[in-house]
């Protein structure tokens, strides 16, 4: 089945189960594996905003990448006037540090709760910066 992506509603969905989990504090690990995922749509809702559109390469499109490889990929990329905001995310080192979708493989007790609580404020951060 195909999906019409949606980065927007897919960043919003993301970030309240992430903070649900995160709040009934019973499942922190998965709660910070959602908020990479938030904060990833919402990276790419910026991308679209900044004009930017997916490439028939999967490989080589930052569309289908994830944290720290779409910040790397993002890095060199021209937004122009619209993609300061973007910019602001892309360019901090510190943004989603620590993350990676192979900690969904891992034991829960690697994935330290500073780097949650990081991960909490910053997905929030990149959320709210998304149009309506």
């Amino acid at each position: 089945m195909t999906y019409s992506p949606d980065m927007r509603a897919a960043a919003k969905r993301h970030l309240l189960a992430a903070d649900i989990l995160y709040e009934e504090g019973r499942r922190r690990d998965v709660a910070g594996y959602l908020y990479g995922i938030a904060a990833e749509c919402a990276i790419k809702a910026m991308m679209l905003e900044a004009g930017q559109r997916p490439i028939e390469n999967k490989k080589d499109d930052p569309f289908f990448a994830h944290f720290p490889q779409l910040r790397t990929m993002l890095r060199d990329g021209q937004f122009g006037r619209k993609g300061v905001v973007l910019r602001r995310f892309i360019d901090n080192d510190h943004f989603f540090s620590q993350w990676d979708t192979k900690m969904r493989y891992c034991k829960a007790a690697e994935i330290e709760d500073k780097w949650i609580d990081s991960w909490k404020t910053q997905a929030c951060e990149a959320v709210a910066c998304i149009g309506t």
